[in-house]
């Protein structure tokens, strides 16, 4: 006998939970029930989440089919595989228990969220995070006591992004509370600071000087646990073999027209990208470089069609925060179930002033003019702020929240972008535009071929340097600093799936409809359905016999 609960009432159960186990990830939807909680990231407290999550599964396998439209019957599966997903994070890759910059980021981007989006009076907020920092020691010792023979470079990443929340703690808290003027909150955070900063950097030596000497643990997802994990979080079943030839085949072709592309600057591919790559913006001029890019690419989406624009606020665009250093580039959106309208943040990383010169220059000329063209349309049009710009528009709760969000469709979407625009003749007088997006595009396939290759073969950190520099073109500290993201974030291969099979659904939905096809209608109508996994999109635009996402 099935359960009499409606799918209507899980959803809303299964939400408030992921809420109260996750208050920062709650925050960053517009939840702020839970802002005064940082996570517990004890061995105790994981642990029963997966028992708990185990038990939500269990429920909702009793919800039966035949009670629910053909819509609530695909966002039973989707829901079915978010539960197993988080289930298998948990119990099989674990990564709480092997990396320590989880719970540096973790402490980081729940105060950021206090800091930077201002929902609430900023004593209001001050106050959240008054509790946050005094819950940090909590939270460092929590990770002191899980933390089991971590690979050498999660050790040393987690150093790094400690040693970023550090500084943010000490420099840019203060100058984001700049406005409070209550003393006596003031004194209490000013304590509550310097016991969290103690506590963090005792934590990194400790990492440093007790850890990282005998740190022998593997990073290797292993071919087995990376098959599960894009088939669990993406429905891509192909498995590592099959999807490393496709990702081989598209770097090839790719690399082909990257190289033509290269020819109209004379020379061969060195030669045509020294050339472009020293036309690039100081690192002073980087944020209001960005900042022209932004307005002239939403004005083309508009002229052009693409599809819609909803709204007229632009995202601000700024530097990196310190602890976010690992990114290139990244988007900072505020909660789609946010009660006001707030700032949207596109960060772009510069240099490090205690970089050599030469370090220095090798990043800016990542950021030459074509590059920086691409990343931003990547990050905001049509890219991940347009995305945000319509998701906020939709009503169904199932197809809007953030924590049920296929990252190979945000990613895949933002990707996709940057081919978009140069197929809609954007930057068709300035040949570094193309070479640019080309670049971008090698970087990604790139980022498909190691990551499968780190964590499906035995390919080594050093080995994938090389592959970025020699196969993507990359510059060496940029090609080390993708190499070794693709350790700790081995779901970075679905930036390239992720275009791919957007590519295939609309080339399918282009012959289903024919001469009835529109771009627009198809770009918003695939928007308005949320970020969902690819295999959803599929049946809810092609039907039940859609075929497969990637082949």
């Amino acid at each position: 006998m099935y359960s009499a609960e409606p799918l209507s009432h899980f959803v809303e159960q299964y939400l408030d939970y992921l809420y109260e186990t996750h208050p920062t990830g709650a925050a960053f939807e517009g939840v702020h029930q839970f802002d005064d909680l940082l996570e517990d990231p004890s061995r105790g407290a994981l642990e029963g989440q997966a028992r708990e999550l185990g038990g939500l599964a269990r429920r909702l396998a009793a919800i039966g089919k035949s009670g629910l439209t053909s819509t609530e019957r695909i966002e039973r599966e989707m829901l079915d595989a978010n539960i197993r997903a988080r289930i298998f994070e948990l119990e099989k890759v674990r990564s709480w228990e092997r990396n320590p910059q989880r719970h540096a980021e973790l402490l980081a981007t729940s105060l950021a969220a206090q800091a930077l989006f201002p929902y609430a009076s900023i004593e209001e907020r001050a106050r959240r995070i008054l509790s946050k920092l005094r819950q940090a020691p909590r939270l460092i010792e929590a990770a002191r006591n899980t933390i089991q023979d971590p690979p050498g470079i999660f050790v040393k990443e987690g150093r790094s992004s400690l040693d970023g929340v550090a500084q943010f703690i000490e420099r840019d808290l203060p100058r984001a509370l700049a406005e409070l003027d209550e003393m006596h909150l003031l004194s209490d955070l000013a304590d509550a600071s310097t016991e969290a900063v103690a506590a963090i950097r005792s934590y990194a030596d400790h990492l440093r000087d007790d850890v990282a000497p005998s740190a022998k643990g593997s990073f290797r997802l292993g071919r087995k646990a990376f098959d599960e994990k894009l088939a669990l979080e993406e429905g891509i079943t192909l498995g590592a073999d099959r999807l490393l030839a496709i990702a081989e085949r598209e770097l090839h072709e790719t690399q082909e027209e990257f190289r033509k592309q290269a020819g109209k600057f004379g020379g061969g591919v060195a030669d045509a990208l020294d050339k472009v790559k020293q036309n690039h913006p100081s690192d002073d001029a980087l944020v209001t470089t960005a900042e022209e890019q932004v307005r002239e690419l939403a004005a083309f989406v508009e002229r052009k069609g693409l599809l819609s624009v909803p709204g007229a606020e632009a995202p601000v665009v700024a530097p990196t925060p310190p602890f976010f250093r690992w990114t290139f580039a990244s988007l900072w959106t505020p909660g789609v179930f946010e009660a006001k309208p707030l700032p949207t943040y596109y960060y772009l990383t510069g240099v490090d002033p205690a970089w050599s010169a030469e370090r220095q220059e090798q990043h800016l000329r990542d950021f030459h003019t074509g590059a920086l063209w691409a990343i931003s349309m990547h990050e905001t049009y049509p890219g991940h702020f347009l995305h945000h710009q319509h998701v906020r528009r939709i009503e169904s709760t199932v197809r809007r929240s953030g924590m049920l969000a296929s990252i190979g469709f945000i990613e895949g979407w933002a990707h996709y972008g940057e081919q978009l625009m140069i197929e809609a003749g954007f930057g068709r007088k300035d040949d570094r535009v193309k070479l640019g997006q080309l670049a971008e595009a090698l970087i990604r396939l790139a980022r498909l071929v190691v990551g499968i290759r780190l964590h499906a073969e035995d390919m080594s950190v050093e080995q994938g340097v090389r592959f970025f520099r020699d196969e993507a073109y990359m510059e060496e500290g940029s090609a080390r600093r993708e190499a070794e993201r693709g350790t700790f974030d081995p779901g970075y291969v679905v930036y390239s799936a992720g275009k791919l099979m957007l590519l295939k659904l609309r080339a399918d939905y282009e012959a289903r409809h024919q001469a009835k096809f529109s771009l627009k209608a198809f770009h918003d109508r695939l928007l308005g359905n949320g970020a969902l996994p690819f295999w959803m999109h599929r049946r809810l635009m092609l039907g039940d016999h859609a075929g497969p996402a990637l082949a």
